[in-house]
């Protein structure tokens, strides 16, 4: 969930700190502001400007591209093994993206499954890094394999971390194994620095696709920042309204994404949400996989597609989740004049809680359309008017099947459950929801993605595969 006090998120930072700490006691930049961009490390020129990379002595590979070594359109193919990449101030251009891949022919691996607290908390970091493509050779996302920590401090690790403005970034055909969290995407508040702060600036095209994330402790994917507000003063986020706001202290909104694209996907066992988002205009997340997710069983960070706080114009359709603990997909996001958002052709199946469940903020209106939602433990479609989603949403041939996993008496409410002034405005004839209280009811294939059956009450109505 989104809207929330993160006390996890209060440990995660705790934790960075503590690492940036001992890294200054070592006399080492962390900030990725000032390392050294040649010490220990080998590299290779062609004359097509390929470089290949490999690590230092210490499995390590640091590059401050201040000063233009690598420029537009370069390739920078790693060679070896890594257990940690630091890169910072390196940007291609919109017409030459800078490339990171796994020199052809070869394995790379990235990560330190040993880290267990202190510096180099990361697999792959950026600082201030614009229009880079990093990821495996076009075919294959076995090529490039990032490994985090296994220990018992790995919930402040970071396997892949997009941070300082970092953006124009495509990240794709990779694997990435346990760690903390898989990606992390967003640019933290700092006092003084009004670039960091809401509406000043944004950052801008991020593509996510192509990716396996599996076993990692916290998020797989951690995209925009979740705070509604950050306290300056305090240093800690605040998810309240402004009336709450203490007294002498400075609040400031983290800045937003803009066209973010999540897509092709496969997350699986994580710790908490699948994958998360919030703070972006304009979202797109599709034919994604999500399957055995909030293996922590926290109730808190529970999602398998989480459209969070502050977002607006987002657009969520052919993706299956299935098989988990949490809520198949959850929607905070906001609305206003010219705002939409949209849910549909979604396969969401066989949890634990409830299936969609809206609880969004500024009159949001969210279509709901095509999605087959069955075998939920709790209720098939719950929207909360809590915080404000209190307009006529949309539902329009859905195919809502076996809510309360079809034991017991299975009441109306339960496939459409409406609370605090929330509103749905169902479909007629071919538009349509279809309920039905058991899976054998609705006639449809579970084996084939409930695809239906010669028999069944779907005709217009759920998913289809595409």
């Amino acid at each position: 969930m989104t809207l929330r006090p993160n006390q996890r998120g209060q440990l995660l930072i705790a934790a960075t700190l503590f690492s940036f700490l001992v890294s200054c006691t070592k006399k080492e930049d962390l900030s990725l502001e000032k390392l050294d961009t040649t010490a220990a490390t080998s590299t290779t020129t062609t004359t097509t400007r390929q470089f290949t990379l490999v690590p230092d002595a210490y499995g390590r590979l640091t590059i401050d591209n201040k000063s233009g070594t690598y420029k537009p359109g370069d390739i920078l193919n790693l060679k070896g093994n890594f257990s940690s990449i630091s890169i910072s101030n390196m940007s291609g251009s919109s017409s030459g993206f800078i490339v990171i891949q796994n020199l052809p022919g070869t394995v790379v691996n990235v990560g330190n499954p040993s880290w267990n607290g202190g510096a180099y908390s990361w697999a792959l970091s950026f600082s201030n890094c614009h229009y880079l493509r990093v990821g495996g050779v076009a075919g294959s996302k076995t090529n490039f394999i990032v490994n985090g920590s296994t220990q018992a401090y790995r919930e402040a690790y970071f396997n892949v971390h997009l941070g300082n403005h970092t953006d124009n970034f495509e990240l794709c055909r990779m694997t990435i194994n346990n760690g903390g969290t898989g990606i992390v995407a967003k640019t933290e508040p700092v006092k003084g620095d009004a670039t960091t702060a809401y509406p000043n600036s944004t950052m801008a095209n991020l593509s996510i696709h192509d990716l396996t994330i599996n076993n990692t402790r916290n998020e797989a994917m951690y995209i925009g920042h979740t705070a509604t507000y950050w306290d300056l003063t305090a240093n800690v986020p605040y998810y309240g309204a402004p009336s709450g706001f203490t007294a002498g202290h400075t609040y400031v909104q983290p800045i937003k994404w803009y066209n973010v694209k999540i897509y092709t996907n496969l997350v699986q066992n994580s710790g908490l949400d699948g994958i998360q988002t919030a703070a972006i205009d304009k979202l797109e997340v599709y034919n994604n996989v999500v399957t055995n997710w909030a293996t922590q069983h926290n109730s808190g960070h529970n999602g398998g597609i989480l459209i969070g706080g502050r977002t607006r114009n987002t657009y969520t359709h052919d993706n299956w989740v299935h098989d988990g603990w949490g809520e198949l997909c959850q929607f905070y996001g906001s609305g206003g004049t010219g705002i939409t958002h949209i849910i549909k052709n979604n396969l969401f199946v066989n949890n634990e809680s409830d299936g969609v469940s809206m609880r969004g903020a500024e009159n949001a209106i969210v279509q709901v359309l095509n999605n087959t939602v069955s075998m939920t433990k709790g209720v098939s479609v719950r929207i909360n008017g809590y915080s404000g989603q209190t307009g006529k949403n949309i539902a329009n041939a859905n195919a809502l099947i076996a809510p309360m996993k079809g034991v017991g008496t299975i009441y109306s409410k339960y496939y459409i459950y409406l609370e605090n002034g929330a509103q749905a405005v169902e479909g007629t004839g071919t538009l349509a929801n279809v309920k039905a209280a058991t899976v054998a009811a609705a006639g449809v294939n579970v084996n084939s993605y409930y695809a239906p059956l010669a028999t069944t009450l779907l005709t217009t109505a759920g998913f289809r595969k595409s």
